[in-house]
């Protein structure tokens, strides 16, 4: 028996610093697609996916939530593991970078690296962005923000220890040159070149001293590796480097690194020089695939603005959410997430076109055949069409599939059930049955249905394949493997079909909307540390907050200039505020019942700075001035001394 070609994926080290939401998982649930599409064309692939557990990051969260980081990191690693049991993530390998063979396995690269000169003591002086954990040089900022994430930064000088990125910038510039396929989609390699390697590149910092909750240097203890090294290792030491050779040679290189476009310039700039430091061979494929966006913006718990993939499972299947994902979003691409649309793709594609198909194929069987398969021997030209259309899509989707175009996969097998729909219209087998000369003619009709809905079945497996099983079941035949779908005719004569419950249920869209959107709020508030109700909150059951989510608010030193009565609102007063900016900011406050007009001017308040602006009463707030109360007490949040207006607040 010849062996099977190996085909390793990965997804992103998962960092676990919260519950991950839609835009999370999908890269996870497009790998365990994609490594079923593979072991059902007959390769061995290996799916490797885990959590990245060390970093300042991690520190401050556990802290933050006043627990060890390690416990911490457990919790959640639980957490990812029980997810994805739920959406049935087939995983070869789940890593985490606190295990100790993988700690180990990281000291003895560090090691190897510096020995042989590519790893130097040096002293970092720069900006750092901890919620990225990345340094940044003066120039690289973006209006002195993170241009990665766009967050503020913190300037840090600090011994560490480089590696010698530039010397591999001439080899990384010709890896893109010979391998176009390297990167996908194409148009993020000319983003390497352009803003980055063409630019030049710098030494990296890859380690820490001012924290340390990560793998220690092996030959100085002062030092932790930083999360470059320690996290990308783990697409090796998930296969056995330094511990299972024999494993690690039959899986590596990888096949692909699916990944975010967000670390692409980690996985296409710094591991292949790291790889090529170690010499070691490159992955075939990095393919970064686009955001999951939610009313156009990126999910973020932070913002209010996520799904999770949970209630959509609890309601409505995990074959339905597969079957979503990878039919709406173009994978190299953005998309836009939409729990109507979501509802109405359910009904389109899955009650509509597939479920209507089976349903009405299965019930024409039972009412004329009693529900037994038989083949007829008279044809006519709508017969070969259906069986042309099945041929060209078994070969379109293969092709689809292995071109990481997922979604016009399933398009082009939804084509072909609206066919075999329409097949049903064309040839009405309702008027053939009323007809006993015409029983022959029938026959052939319901057989090439069922034979069209055997097919679709061992199509769609890598994506649906509870629905595959079911769909085989109702057909009375077993499952003749994913390559049978580019042969038609191999239902037997005589399997025995069975109509059963439907495989999809209509929804009631606006019923769904609302009864989605109840769980999903539930788990929010769960998540955050409150399972109560908004009304029901007392003063003591404030949600915890990560650091990270901290950060993220941009809180200044102002000075009053100016207040007057809003024109359209008895309670409110309009300041004007210094924050530092070239021109005041307009900000209005309900605080009249506390406060004269005059009795603020002058004096220094704390201004959140980074608010969305928001009309009142027609007069657009440009921040929020922070106050403190207690029962029907107020007082605005000042100074103890006079500042400068913009003095940042930490």
């Amino acid at each position: 028996m010849t062996e099977k070609k190996p085909y390793y994926i990965t997804t992103p080290i998962y960092y676990p610093n919260s519950n991950l939401h839609i835009g999370n998982t999908y890269t996870s649930i497009i790998a365990d697609v994609l490594k079923r599409y593979k072991n059902l064309n007959g390769y061995d692939a290996y799916l490797v996916t885990g959590t990245d557990e060390h970093g300042q990051k991690i520190m401050r969260s556990a802290i933050a939530h006043g627990t060890s980081p390690q416990k911490f990191v457990d919790i959640i690693a639980d957490e990812t593991k029980e997810l994805w049991k739920k959406l049935e993530i087939d995983y070869d390998t789940f890593i985490r970078s606190t295990e100790a063979q993988h700690e180990e396995d990281v000291k003895n690269i560090f090691k190897k690296l510096y020995d042989q000169g590519d790893i130097y003591k040096g002293e970092y002086k720069g900006y750092y962005c901890t919620p990225c954990e990345t340094f940044w040089t003066e120039s690289q900022l973006v209006d002195g923000k993170c241009p990665d994430c766009g967050r503020d930064v913190e300037y840090q000088e600090e011994e560490s220890y480089f590696f010698r990125l530039s010397k591999y910038e001439d080899r990384l510039k010709e890896l893109f040159k010979n391998n176009p396929e390297f990167l996908e989609p194409q148009f993020r390699q000319k983003e390497m070149l352009n803003n980055f390697i063409d630019k030049g590149l710098s030494d990296l910092s890859v380690t820490r001293n001012s924290f340390d909750w990560g793998v220690d240097v092996p030959f100085d203890n002062e030092h932790v590796v930083y999360v470059w090294i320690d996290a990308l290792s783990c697409y090796l030491t998930a296969i056995g480097y330094g511990d299972n050779p024999k494993r690690f040679e039959k899986y590596w290189p990888a096949s692909v690194h699916l990944i975010g476009k967000d670390i692409v310039r980690f996985h296409t700039i710094i591991w292949p020089a790291l790889l090529m430091a170690l010499d070691l061979p490159l992955p075939e494929k990095v393919f970064a695939h686009g955001w999951i966006l939610f009313d156009n913006d990126k999910m973020s718990k932070s913002k209010g603005n996520i799904m999770y993939p949970e209630p959509l499972v609890e309601l409505y299947g995990v074959d339905a959410l597969k079957y979503f994902v990878l039919r709406e979003f173009n994978f190299g691409s953005d998309g836009n997430f939409s729990s109507k649309k979501y509802m109405e793709r359910y009904n389109s594609d899955l009650v509509n076109d597939l479920g209507n198909l089976v349903s009405r194929t299965t019930s024409m069987i039972d009412k004329y055949n009693g529900g037994i398969v038989k083949k007829g021997s008279e044809f006519d030209h709508f017969d070969d069409e259906l069986k042309d259309l099945a041929a060209k899509t078994y070969n379109d989707y293969t092709e689809q599939m292995d071109s990481f175009e997922f979604n016009e996969a399933l398009q082009t097998v939804w084509t072909f059930i609206r066919r075999a729909n329409k097949y049903v219209d064309e040839t009405e087998p309702w008027i053939l049955g009323r007809d006993e000369n015409k029983k022959d003619r029938l026959n052939t009709v319901l057989y090439n249905l069922a034979e069209s809905i055997r097919i679709v079945a061992q199509l769609i497996e890598p994506v649906m394949k509870n629905t595959t099983k079911e769909i085989l079941a109702k057909l009375g035949t077993d499952n003749k493997g994913f390559a049978s779908a580019s042969k038609f005719g191999l239902i037997e004569e005589g399997a025995s079909v069975t109509k059963g419950n439907n495989l999809f249920d209509r929804l009631d869209v606006e019923e769904e909307l609302v009864k989605l959107h109840d769980k999903n709020n539930e788990l929010i508030k769960k998540r955050l540390g409150n399972t109560k109700d908004d009304d029901e909150i007392k003063e003591d059951q404030v949600a915890e907050i990560s650091y990270e989510d901290f950060a993220k608010l941009d809180l200044v030193v102002g000075k009053v200039l100016s207040c007057e009565d809003h024109p359209d609102a008895d309670k409110l007063y309009v300041f004007k505020v210094d924050i530092g900016e070239d021109r005041p900011r307009t900000i209005i406050s309900g605080i009249k019942k506390w406060y004269d007009m005059d009795d603020l001017v002058g004096k220094n308040v704390i201004v959140v700075k980074n608010l969305a602006p928001r009309k009142m009463r027609g007069i657009e707030s440009e921040g929020m001035m922070l106050a403190a109360d207690y029962k029907d007490e107020l007082s605005m949040l000042t100074t103890l001394k006079d500042m400068k207006p913009g003095s940042k607040v930490s």
